[in-house]
């Protein structure tokens, strides 16, 4: 019971601080606390920002897991090869075969794992600059608006407090001035 009771209070103690819990009388001279919300994966998803990022990285490594998609053929015509004339080789051109398929299969795996790392390196990059730029829009808002308080993750929200949408706009409207 006392471990229940201990997070209760600091939780009442925490919304009395902020002025969200009225412990007594009236309180009208004390300023009320501004609080918002904003769905930042949402952000995300719907910016403009991001889908061009995105298009950039199609762009940026297109060739690059065309070359893959090639390779990969390849493996699968050799092995194809392989098991359908393994029994009509000789011993020596079968393991010549063999060595072939599994340095060319070494290779593949090798770029494959090269590609993924460079992927998601850029991808990081790019989702940085996208975060800290969507961070900026919700200062921006916030401070427009005089919110005292802005959260990015809640259990049940109120649309009333949601910001999303301004924040998607500013950032469209952002991209709109960008592209000037």
């Amino acid at each position: 019971m006392k471990k229940l009771l201990t997070p209760l209070f600091a939780c009442v103690f925490a919304m009395a601080s902020l002025g969200l819990l009225s412990l007594g009388g009236a309180r009208a001279a004390e300023p009320e606390v501004k609080i918002g919300f904003v769905n930042g994966q949402r952000v995300i998803n719907e910016s403009p920002q991001a889908a061009r990022a995105k298009k950039k990285l199609e762009k940026e490594f297109e060739k690059r897991d065309q070359d893959l998609q090639r390779l990969g053929k390849q493996l699968q015509s050799m092995q194809e090869g392989l098991e359908k004339n393994a029994v009509t080789m000789s011993e020596a051109d079968r393991r010549n075969k063999e060595r072939e398929f599994n340095d060319l299969n070494r290779e593949f795996q090798r770029r494959q794992r090269e590609f993924r790392e460079d992927l998601n390196l850029r991808q990081n990059e790019e989702m940085s600059a996208i975060y800290e730029r969507v961070n900026k829009v919700i200062k921006q808002v916030a401070e427009s608006e005089k919110y005292d308080l802005i959260l990015q993750e809640a259990v049940v929200v109120s649309n009333r407090i949601d910001l999303t949408d301004k924040v998607i706009k500013a950032l469209q409207e952002a991209k709109d001035t960008h592209s000037k």
